[in-house]
């Protein structure tokens, strides 16, 4: 398939960039810059140099192609209104090309919309999301309402992934290694995790399978408290770290609505990505630290 991606060089970008290589399908990506461009020309992927922000250096391109995978998200004050402002853009023309043959767009929301869980929460699970992504309901349910008349609308919704040398566990990961682990809270909340090449490999799946659609929850069902995260990481380097529990009132000071996001309480279902035949291979963040580490070192030798 041609397959068009955004946010090839970031953090979940990349992983599904190398899932649907794997996979043998024709990738088209943007790139901000030449150098980033150079990286993905070097995979076999066809590289646009442009900006999110300027749809039209890159709709001739995603018209051609038979699905969108958006994984790219500017973290800055622009961000929100940029999502919406490409999703607006882009809908539309995935639409009209759809008249002509079937078409697919994925995009990437979060697990953090479900806010607190009191049970083990499913995809049809009600929403009461952190006020840092209070946002993302309205820009999920815009992706969906453009389903039909041969657009096929998904939404993913990761949970905190980890793996390779980014992300939440990364952080901790360096933060231990420099002898100080700060946990918001009291650590007891459990955070539902992904392994990054699961999560992609979830991507892939959802891009060949034409009778899938709505929304797909990804997470290992691990059920892990950040406490554990945290002590298995401390056991696994060679100088134990100094662990700190950060008050909330603390947190929110120094990390606004970020910390109540980190302080999420929540366990997470995935039955409509399983019943696709999509299984994590790692069910376990604790459980496999010593691996987390090479990853990490690995990359920060790249």
């Amino acid at each position: 398939m041609r397959i068009f991606l955004t946010g090839a060089t970031g953090y979940i970008g990349s992983a599904v960039l190398d899932a649907l290589l794997r996979a043998g399908h024709q990738v088209t990506a943007i790139a901000r810059d030449p150098e980033k461009a150079e990286r993905l020309t070097a995979k076999s992927v066809t590289a646009i140099v442009g900006e999110l922000g300027t749809p039209k250096s890159y709709l001739a391109a995603l018209e051609a192609s038979d699905a969108v995978v958006s994984t790219a998200f500017e973290y800055s004050a622009r961000g929100v209104s940029l999502d919406r402002q490409v999703l607006e853009a882009v809908l539309p023309v995935m639409a009209e090309a759809a008249k002509k043959q079937p078409r697919t767009f994925i995009y990437t929301s979060g697990i953090w919309v479900l806010g607190k869980t009191s049970t083990p929460a499913d995809e049809e699970a009600p929403l009461a999301p952190a006020e840092l992504v209070a946002w993302r309901p309205d820009h999920e349910q815009l992706v969906l309402g453009w389903g039909g008349s041969g657009l096929r609308t998904i939404v993913v919704r990761p949970g905190i992934v980890y793996g390779g040398g980014r992300g939440i566990v990364s952080d901790l990961i360096k933060d231990a290694l420099n002898g100080l682990v700060r946990v918001i809270g009291p650590g007891r909340n459990h955070w539902p995790c992904i392994y990054d090449r699961d999560l992609a490999d979830l991507y892939a799946r959802l891009v060949a399978n034409p009778e899938a659609r709505g929304i797909f929850h990804a997470n290992d069902e691990g059920d892990e408290r950040v406490n554990d995260i945290v002590e298995a990481i401390a056991a696994q380097v060679s100088q134990t770290p100094d662990i700190r529990h950060m008050p909330m009132a603390e947190a929110r000071k120094k990390l606004g609505p970020y910390a109540d996001a980190l302080a999420l309480d929540q366990k997470v279902r995935s039955p409509r990505a399983r019943a696709l035949g999509w299984a994590p291979t790692l069910r376990s963040v604790a459980g496999n630290v010593a691996r987390l580490l090479e990853e990490y070192r690995g990359a920060q030798r790249r």
